[in-house]
């Protein structure tokens, strides 16, 4: 029997089963979960013509897959995630908003910010839409919990006549049909806007190969190093099952490698398996890692391939990496953040943005001169810079907040003045309206 849970008016309620992780207790999710880990196919995975089945679970048996998923979800949850206040000018963190601490610490009680991140991102990666129920305060509305939702299992649709977008989850035989207000959803590139595509469902084709050649690999070396042959018998065999079962259990395997096979009866074995320098086994496997690094955008030097990485190109491709790989997907959280989790009239005035400066630090001798010049121009004080560093500020009094500029930079009407040279008025010589400190009160001159 399916069961329709429908939220009334702004009545906010933990939903039966989806806010303590809904599959928890369910046997059937721990099934897919035990079968994904043993490699076993799932219902949902598609079949390609390399002979394998793919899908959201089983892709991540491939190196190349569990390396750009771990990376791209480890980045972006380890990054600060503060709430701030717009000011007529500049920013400032707001730490009494209600979703400060839900985005900086914790989500709910069971998890940290970073876990919580860290499985989205995952689920965005993988399936191309990260989902997680709100949780809001029955008087007041605002947000107090955001609990995770498996992606495969939520449907996003409009109604047709109001217009209005909303979810149905489904799991332990009950559907529950959610408003937009009560998810948090992010939508990875997607056909309608509604819902992103799955990446690896649209580029099953080449994890499947990656898939299918990680097994041929393991499939050559359970039988012995050796590929596949015949026994040729100069005679009639009568029993030629129980001759293979006697030749396997002697010669196949790793562990029985290399032996010497003894033919009996003047029997002879003819190789007719593809050496794997034939098949270009191991070239297949590098190029397959490119692939994938391809389709989540991830140098592969961040995946541990360093054949094309040098001294003088690492940093360059970490900072793209940073530029055209992270950042996306940050403004994909940022704006989702804004849409999802601030109310209209708190979208002015609140938003929520990672602080991304410690992945675009150089090393110490880069940021040192880096900061001389932002010092020296006076755009960073001495705190600035201690901060930046992780240091403790200096006292006001000690001239920590002070921004200072080189003194022989001046406006060129003022240096012009300084040299005894034409006023606006026509006259030669200086004008009682000079700056102070440049020429009036002879600090400098010609």
């Amino acid at each position: 029997m399916i069961q329709i849970w429908q939220l009334k008016g702004g009545e906010s309620l933990k939903l039966p089963g989806i806010s303590r992780l809904l599959e928890r207790r369910n046997d059937t999710f721990r099934q897919r979960i035990r079968d994904w880990l043993l490699g076993l196919d799932h219902d949902c995975g598609a079949g390609v013509n390399a002979g394998v089945s793919v899908s959201e679970y089983n892709a991540m048996q491939s190196t190349a897959v569990y390396a750009c998923v771990r990376v791209l979800a480890e980045t972006v949850a380890s990054l600060p995630l503060p709430v701030y206040k717009r000011l007529s000018r500049g920013k400032e963190k707001a730490f009494n908003h209600p979703i400060y601490p839900l985005l900086h610490d914790m989500p709910n009680p069971d998890m940290t910010s970073f876990t919580f991140r860290e499985t989205l991102m995952g689920h965005l990666l993988l399936w191309g839409n990260a989902y997680a129920q709100i949780i809001r305060d029955k008087k007041s509305g605002r947000v107090i919990e955001l609990w995770p939702l498996y992606p495969d299992r939520m449907t996003v649709d409009r109604d047709l006549q109001s217009g209005e977008v909303f979810y149905q989850y489904s799991g332990n035989g009950n559907i529950v049909t959610l408003r937009r207000e009560q998810v948090f959803h992010i939508p990875g590139l997607g056909f309608d806007g509604m819902k992103g595509y799955s990446p690896v469902h649209m580029a099953r084709e080449a994890i499947g190969l990656a898939l299918a050649t990680e097994e041929f690999g393991a499939r050559f070396f359970a039988n012995g190093a050796r590929p596949g042959g015949i026994l040729e018998h100069p005679g009639v065999v009568k029993d030629p099952e129980k001759l293979r079962k006697s030749w396997e259990e002697v010669y196949k395997g790793v562990k029985n490698s290399h032996k010497i096979a003894v033919l009996e009866e003047g029997m002879k074995y003819h190789e007719i398996g593809i050496p794997p320098e034939d098949a270009q086994f191991l070239e297949t496997r590098k190029f397959q890692l490119n692939e994938i690094c391809r389709i989540f955008r991830v140098p592969p030097h961040l995946v541990a391939d360093l054949e094309r990485a040098t001294f003088s190109n690492i940093e360059h491709q970490s900072i793209e990496f940073v530029v055209h790989t992270i950042r996306p997907w940050l403004v994909r959280w940022e704006q989702a953040i804004t849409k999802c989790l601030l109310r209209p009239e708190e979208r002015m005035e609140y938003f929520a943005k990672f602080t991304v400066d410690g992945l675009l630090r150089g090393d110490f001798k880069t940021r040192m001169e880096g900061y001389a010049i932002g010092r020296q121009n006076g755009w960073y004080s001495a705190n600035d810079i201690r901060e930046l560093e992780d240091l403790n500020p200096v006292d006001a009094k000690q001239g920590g907040d002070i921004y200072l500029v080189n003194g022989n930079m001046i406006p060129a009407v003022a240096a012009g003045k300084a040299k005894g040279g034409e006023t606006d008025d026509g006259q030669n010589g200086t004008t009682n309206d000079e700056p102070k400190g440049i020429a009036g009160d002879g600090s400098s001159g010609g």
